[in-house]
C-alpha cells in the first residue's frame, strides 16, 4: 500500500487501525502516533527502497481458495491472492497483506520486508511478528483458518515462518489497546531517549528526538549525558522552481516539469527533487500538472509580476488538527501569545545586533548598548502594544545604523537612508522588501507543511490577506537571511543600477534582477550555519523547518519554552 494511510470507518466511523501502523507503534510509539494521528510522513532512501521492492506485491492479483487461479510467487510457492485488504470491524483492524497462501484448509499471510534476517530469537523482529500477527486476526475474523504466517526478508532472500500461538496473540492485542488509547489521548508519547532507532527513521527530522530531549531537560533543570545526533542531511534534497518567463506554460512530461515559452522547453525540473514552484506574473500551469504535483504534496506559490505573494495552491490539507486547536487557543490567550511573540522579537533584536557588529565598521557602542536593552526589555512587556512598541524602537535604531554596512563607494546610488516600503523608493529597500517577500514565502510553506494555519499568527494580529505566523517566524530569520541577502548582493557588486527601474519616486527591480535576488536567496538557504542551540550543523532552510517545528511542540504544550535562532 505504499505509504498512503488508509482511509476507513467501521460501521460506527471509528477509524481502522491499519497494521502497518501497529508494526510502527511496536517499533515506537512517537513514530506511530505522527504518522497515524498527526499525518505527517517523509521519505528516505529505506522508505523509497521499500516502496520500490512492494510495486510487484501491491498488484492484486488471485483470489483465496474457491474464489479464483492459483498463481505462482516469486520463489515458486502457490498463492491465491496478492495484495489484498480485508478489516476485522470488531477489533478495528484492517490491512492490505502483501501475499496470502494457501496450505490445506489455512491460509498463510506473507509479508514482505526490506532487511535481512535479523540475529534476534525467532528470526524476525518482533515489529514485523505483530503486524503478521495482525494479519492472521483479519483473516480469522473473516472466516479463514490461520495458524503461522512467513516474513519475507528480500535483502536475504529467506522465508521466516512465524508461528501465531497465544503469547504472540496476546501481545498483538495488547499493543492494538494500547495504540488506539494513545491515538485518542491527544497527547504525542515521550521521543525516545538516543535511541539508535532514531538514525535511520525517515521522521527524525520531524520528531526531533534528542532536540526535544534537551528542551525538556532544560526546563527541567537537567543535564543529558549526550549532545544531540543530526539525524537529518544538512541539506534538503528537495529545491524549489521559479518561473518569470512572462507567457510561459508550465506542464509536465512523464516526471520531469517543463517550462515552455513560444514552443521551446526553456526549463526542467524532476518532479521527484522539487519541493515547491513559484511562478512570477502571467505564467500559466496545465491542470495535468497542478493535479500531480498535488497528489505529490508540491504547493504552487503565485507572484505578482513584481515580486508580491498572492497566492498558493497545495493538496489536500494537513491532518493534524490538534495543532491547529491548540495554536488558535494560544492566540485567543493573551498572556501566552504575548509570552511567545516576545520570544520572536527577542531573536529579532538580537540577530540585528549581530549583523551590526559584524559587519558595520562604525557602529558605535551606543546602538549596540540600545539594541541589547531593547532585547532584555522585550522579556519584561506587558502587553502587546508594548513589545510591538519596543520592536519598533528596534528597528529604528537597526535601520539607522543599517548604511554603514553597505560600501556605496563600490556601487554609487545603493545609498541607504531609512527603511521604506509600498513603494520603495531606493534600490537598497527594494532588495529588501523582495528578499522578506521571499522569506515569508518560505516560511509560509513551512509552517503549512508542519500542520499550522500560517494565517493565525501571535504577534501580528490576523489581517485579511497577511500570513500572520510566517511574519512571526521570519522575524527571527530577516536579519541572518533577508538582511545579509541584500549586503552581499550590494557590497560584492552582484547587482548595479540597470536592475532596477525607477518611476515616479518607486525603485523595482527588473526580471533579471529579481533572478539574481533569487539566486543569492537561495545560496543564503543553502548555506550551513551551526545550530547554538543544538550544537550540529545545518542550512539556513533546514533550520526554519526545525524552528517550525519547535513551535508546534511549544503550542501542543510538550515543551515549555520556544528558543528562537540566535547566532552569536
Amino acid at each position: 500500500m505504499g505509504h498512503d494511510l488508509l482511509r476507513e470507518t467501521s460501521i460506527e466511523d471509528a477509524p481502522l487501525v491499519p497494521a502497518r501502523i501497529l508494526n510502527e507503534y511496536t517499533y515506537c510509539p512517537r513514530l506511530a502516533y505522527i504518522e497515524w494521528v498527526q499525518g505527517e510522513f517523509e521519505e528516505s532512501a529505506d522508505t523509497l527502497s521499500g516502496s520500490l521492492r512492494h510495486r510487484r506485491v501491491d498488484q492484486e492479483v488471485g483470489g483465496f481458495p474457491g474464489e479464483g487461479d492459483a498463481v505462482s510467487s516469486e520463489d515458486g510457492s502457490s498463492i491465491h491472492a496478492r495484495s489484498v485488504m480485508l478489516s476485522s470491524a470488531r477489533l478495528g483492524l484492517i490491512a492490505r497483506m502483501d501475499l496470502v497462501e494457501s496450505s490445506g484448509s489455512e491460509v498463510i499471510p506473507v509479508d514482505y520486508k526490506r532487511g535481512r534476517v535479523p540475529d534476534v530469537p525467532g528470526n524476525a523482529w518482533e515489529p514485523d511478528r505483530v503486524q503478521l500477527c495482525a494479519q492472521a486476526l483479519i483473516l480469522r475474523d473473516n472466516g479463514y483458518q490461520c495458524t503461522q504466517g512467513i516474513v519475507y526478508y528480500s535483502s536475504s532472500k529467506t522465508r521466516v515462518t512465524v508461528n501465531f500461538d497465544e503469547s504472540l496473540v496476546n501481545t498483538t492485542l495488547n499493543l492494538l489497546d494500547g495504540l488506539k488509547a494513545t491515538a485518542s489521548s491527544g497527547k504525542i508519547p515521550p521521543p525516545l531517549n538516543h535511541s539508535s532507532k532514531c538514525e535511520r527513521c525517515s521522521l527524525a527530522g520531524i520528531c526531533l528526538p534528542d532536540e526535544i530531549n534537551l528542551m525538556i531537560a532544560a526546563n527541567e533543570g537537567r543535564s543529558i549525558p549526550q549532545e544531540p545526533r543530526r539525524l537529518v542531511p544538512a541539506l534538503k534534497d528537495s529545491q524549489p522552481v521559479y518561473v518569470q518567463e512572462q507567457g510561459a506554460m508550465v506542464s509536465k512530461n512523464g516526471d520531469v516539469l517543463q517550462v515552455k515559452k513560444d514552443g521551446s522547453v526553456v526549463q526542467e525540473a524532476r518532479l521527484l527533487s522539487l519541493s515547491h514552484v513559484s511562478v512570477f506574473g502571467n505564467v500559466q500551469i496545465s491542470t495535468q500538472l497542478l493535479r500531480e504535483l498535488g497528489d505529490r504534496g508540491i504547493p504552487v506559490c503565485y507572484f505578482t509580476y513584481g515580486g508580491w505573494f498572492a497566492g498558493l495552491f497545495s493538496g489536500m490539507s494537513h491532518k493534524n488538527v490538534e495543532l491547529r486547536r491548540e495554536q488558535f487557543g494560544l492566540a485567543a490567550d493573551e498572556a501566552r501569545s504575548l509570552r511567545q511573540s516576545a520570544e520572536f522579537v527577542y531573536g529579532k533584536i538580537k540577530n540585528a545586533r549581530t549583523m551590526l557588529r559584524r559587519n558595520s565598521p562604525d557602529t558605535g557602542k551606543g546602538a549596540l548598548a540600545e539594541l541589547s536593552r531593547l532585547a532584555l526589555q522585550t522579556r519584561r512587556a506587558g502587553n502587546l502594544e508594548s513589545l510591538l512598541g519596543i520592536e519598533g524602537a528596534a528597528a529604528r535604531t537597526y535601520f539607522s545604523r543599517f548604511g554603514t554596512m553597505l560600501k556605496p563607494k563600490f556601487q554609487p546610488g545603493f545609498d541607504f537612508k531609512n527603511r521604506n516600503r509600498r513603494p520603495s523608493t531606493d534600490p537598497v529597500n527594494a532588495l529588501l522588501s523582495f528578499t522578506y517577500g521571499l522569506l515569508v514565502k518560505d516560511l509560509y510553506l513551512t509552517l503549512l507543511s508542519v500542520g499550522f494555519d500560517p494565517m493565525m499568527g501571535f504577534l501580528h494580529r490576523p489581517r485579511y490577506g497577511k500570513p500572520a505566523l510566517a511574519l512571526d517566524l521570519a522575524e527571527e530569520f530577516r536579519p541572518l537571511v533577508g538582511d545579509s541577502v541584500v549586503l552581499t548582493m550590494v557590497n560584492g557588486g552582484e547587482v548595479g543600477p540597470h536592475d532596477f527601474v525607477q518611476r515616479g519616486g518607486a525603485s523595482a527591480l527588473t526580471a533579471i534582477g529579481r533572478r539574481k535576488v533569487i539566486s543569492a536567496y537561495e545560496r543564503r538557504l543553502n548555506t550551513e550555519v551551526r545550530h547554538p542551540v543544538f550544537g550540529y550543523s545545518v542550512s539556513y532552510r533546514r533550520v526554519m523547518e526545525v524552528q517550525a517545528r519547535l513551535l508546534s511542540r511549544r503550542v501542543v504544550g510538550e515543551i515549555q519554552d520556544y528558543v528562537p535562532f540566535v547566532t552569536r
